[in-house]
Formats: C-alpha cells, sequence, structure tokens
C-alpha cells in the first residue's frame, strides 16, 4: 500500500500504513465477529447460516478497514505528518546555517496543542542560536581588531626605530610605544583566554574557607604603584568575612574592578573599597570619583569589547567588565552599578556565604 510519495528521501513510511489496515481488519472481524456468532446462535439455523455468509462479511470488513486505514492516514497527514514535515524542513535549513527560518502558527483560533508549542519552542531556539551566531561574529571581528591595532602600533614604530637619524630621545620613545602596544596585546590574548576558560568551565574546584577581607586587601595593594603615581586616595573598609568561593575566579572580579576603578579617576581623586554583611550576603563596594556613565553606557559595559569612554580606550580592551559578569554568574552572585555622569561610579557585588 503505497499511498503518498514523500518528498523527503530520508522518511520511507507510506501515507497509509499495512500495520493500520491489518490491525483494524482484526478488531473488526473479533467485535463483529462475537455479535454475529451471538445473533446467529439464537436461530435454529445458526451454523448454516453463518458459514453461507461467512465469505462477504470477511470482504466487507476488509473493505471497512480499508477506509477507516485511508481516513487514519489522512488524519495523520493533516495532524501530526503536515506539522513535522514543515519542522523537519525548518530544522534541516538551521542545520545549515539558515537561522532566519521560523515556523508560523498552524491554528487560527490562538489556542496551542502540543504541536504549538512545539513550533513556538523551536522558534524560541533559532532566535537564541541567531543571537549566539551574531555574538560569535562580533567576537571575532572586534578579537581580529584589537589583534589588528597593537600590532600594526608595534610593526609601524619598529620600522621607524630602524632608521638612522633618529635622536636617543625619538629612539626611547618609540619603543616605549612599542613596549606598551605589546603589553596591551599580551594583556588582551591573556584576556580573551580567562574568559574562554570561564565559559567552558562547568565544574567549579572545592575551595579550603579563607579571609575575603584579606583577599580583598592583596588585591588593593597590588595596585598601590597605580593610585600613588596618580595621587588618588585609597580607602577601605574591610569586615573579616569567611568564604568558600574559588579564589582565583574572585580575583578576576576583584582586580578588574579595581583597575577599572583607578582608571577612570582622575589624578587626585578618591576611591573606596568595603566590605560588609547584609542579610547573608557578602556585599563588596568599589567606589570612585571618576568621570561616571550615562544610561546607554550602563546598558553595555557588561558587552564584550564594549567602552563608553573612548579617551581610555588605549588602556584596555573592554572585556574586564564581561570578565566579572562571567564570573559572577559561575559563582551565583550578582552585581550592580550605580552611575551619573561626573559624580563616579559604585559597583556593588553581592555573594552568598551561608
Amino acid at each position: 500500500m503505497s499511498g503518498r510519495g514523500n518528498k523527503n528521501k530520508r522518511i520511507n513510511t507510506s501515507f497509509v500504513l499495512w500495520k493500520d489496515w491489518i490491525l483494524l481488519s482484526i478488531a473488526l472481524m473479533i467485535v463483529n465477529g462475537c455479535f454475529v456468532m451471538i445473533y446467529f446462535s439464537l436461530r435454529k439455523d445458526g451454523i448454516t447460516s453463518a458459514l453461507l455468509i461467512a465469505p462477504s462479511m470477511i470482504g466487507y470488513f476488509l473493505f471497512i478497514s480499508l477506509v477507516l486505514s485511508v481516513v487514519t492516514g489522512i488524519l495523520r497527514h493533516y495532524s501530526f505528518s503536515r506539522p513535522m514535515r514543515r519542522l523537519s524542513d525548518a530544522a534541516r535549513k538551521i542545520a545549515q546555517g539558515d537561522f532566519s527560518v521560523r515556523l508560523a502558527p498552524l491554528r487560527k483560533d490562538g489556542k496551542k496543542d502540543y504541536v504549538e508549542v512545539m513550533f513556538e519552542d523551536f522558534n524560541t531556539m533559532a532566535e537564541e542560536l541567531s543571537s549566539i551566531e551574531t555574538l560569535k561574529d562580533d567576537f571575532i571581528a572586534n578579537v581580529s581588531h584589537e589583534l589588528k591595532t597593537p600590532l600594526a602600533v608595534i610593526q609601524s614604530y619598529a620600522r621607524a626605530i630602524q632608521q638612522d637619524k633618529l635622536s636617543d630621545e625619538q629612539r626611547n620613545k618609540y619603543a616605549d610605544t612599542i613596549m606598551n602596544a605589546s603589553q596591551n596585546l599580551s594583556e588582551l590574548i591573556t584576556n580573551i583566554l580567562k574568559l574562554n576558560k570561564l565559559e567552558n568551565q562547568e565544574i567549579l574546584p572545592l575551595s579550603a574557607p579563607y579571609d575575603l577581607s584579606e583577599q580583598l586587601r592583596r588585591c588593593a595593594l597590588a595596585y598601590e604603584n597605580l593610585w600613588e603615581s596618580k595621587d588618588i586616595t585609597f580607602q577601605a573598609d574591610l569586615e573579616t568575612i569567611v568564604v568558600r568561593y574559588d579564589e582565583s575566579i574572585l580575583e578576576v572580579i576583584w582586580n578588574n574592578l579595581l583597575s577599572n576603578a583607578i582608571k577612570f579617576t582622575a589624578p587626585g581623586g578618591k576611591i573606596s573599597l568595603k566590605l560588609t554583611t547584609i542579610a547573608g550576603y557578602a556585599v563588596v563596594r568599589v567606589t570612585d570619583s571618576g568621570c561616571g556613565m550615562d544610561e546607554e553606557t550602563l546598558k553595555h559595559i557588561f558587552d564584550k569589547f564594549y567602552q563608553g569612554d573612548t579617551s581610555h580606550s588605549q588602556q584596555g580592551n573592554g572585556l574586564g567588565l564581561a570578565l566579572v559578569m562571567k564570573a559572577l554568574q559561575m559563582l551565583g552572585g550578582k552585581i550592580s552599578v550605580d552611575s551619573k555622569p561626573g559624580t563616579g561610579t559604585t559597583f556593588s557585588v553581592r555573594l552568598n556565604i551561608r
């Protein structure tokens, strides 16, 4: 029983199935046969009459079961095969890299059955895949751009430093520029590797209890030369709080927040570091008296390679806060930002210590 042909060669079932026809025939014969036997058993010539009409009854049952099989095939086609074919075609396009495909709902009354919910979930999946693909493309483009910039500086000044007529002062200046560009390149690669590690790390290592205030103190002292060179007043108010988070991941958070605060604080400004306990959470606040941020910048500060203040673009690569956000997502922590242009910025990190 071949039925209608399928466009997709991977599908090898027919429109009307032999199994349906056989099962329906058997069911009809059993049910109707029982009624016939009961009917003829009440008559004197019951057995003889039953034997005479048996062939015609079998043919009748086979015909009825064939009709029901066709009806079943039609119902299966419109209720299952057709929407599944649409889903299969859309999934094949997704597999080929076309993330723009979407499935329109079948029902016109706005109600949802299992197929409609499946279509809706498929569209959500396609949107997420499209978003991930866009982020990947943007990330690759940004990485390529960020790598080319310091490399171009290094190549340009390396070529210039080979000139014989350069004075010692110019040569030293060009050498310093090459050194700064190479440091920026090294920092960029380090941050990319850190971000990649955090994004692919699923199991966090167990950590022994340690003093969070001591860790913050060590991280802050690592930047002492920087804040002193800018004549920044640094204040710290740290409670003694014991945590069990992975130390290396937390250091990524503190180092990026502290370096950001120093970078955006003008000479003679102030930075404060505070650690307190609030309702079972360790709350770390890093506050600076820098330039602050507007609402549009606040929406994107955790995006990869985003730099709201381009005047400091040569001092970073826009990955620091992306690292902070990813690290906190892994640890189950939260971060909030309070900032306005000209009034400084406060980053608040909350970590569960229960």
